[in-house]
């Protein structure tokens, strides 16, 4: 169903993809829009419990296309360096595959995703939580496919 990496060489060993899935800040997530065309965008999220979370406002384009058809991919990238003098890049990627979908918006994914992204003490976060919780949406990736590359 999914294509084998073609540089065997540059495979990223699962543990290592998946701490980089972790620690990542930032995912760039595709999906196919109404007119065919792919659509990517840049969202925070977080990998918990062997998913991909992210949130959103309750409607907008992305929503619409998950919608219409649940397949994306989503793609992380950190450690990028240019070697000029070698006319190369030293990186680690990952790319997934899987099928999302707008779950419940739950307090506990809203504490992974301020968790992840400050340090703000629980009681601040839990009434930031209580005053957006109504009007913010979380999409849930099932992973089917993933496969991490690096480079140098």
């Amino acid at each position: 169903m999914f294509k084998e990496m073609r540089r065997k060489d540059k495979l990223m060993t699962n543990l290592d993809t998946l701490a980089l899935l972790s620690r990542g800040q930032e995912g760039v997530l595709g999906t196919i829009g109404d007119n065919g065309y792919p659509y990517t965008v840049i969202v925070n999220y977080v990998y918990y419990q062997g998913k991909l979370y992210f949130h959103c406002a309750k409607e907008g384009y992305k929503l619409d296309n998950i919608k219409k058809n649940p397949k994306v991919s989503f793609s992380v990238y950190d450690n990028v360096e240019v070697i000029g003098k070698e006319l190369n890049t030293k990186y680690q990627s990952l790319v997934l595959f899987g099928k999302a979908n707008v779950i419940d918006t739950t307090e506990e994914i809203l504490m992974e995703l301020i968790k992840k992204y400050s340090d703000l003490p629980d009681e601040i976060a839990k009434k930031m939580i209580a005053r957006e919780i109504n009007i913010t949406t979380v999409v849930e990736i099932k992973i089917e496919h993933i496969t991490g590359k690096v480079g140098i």
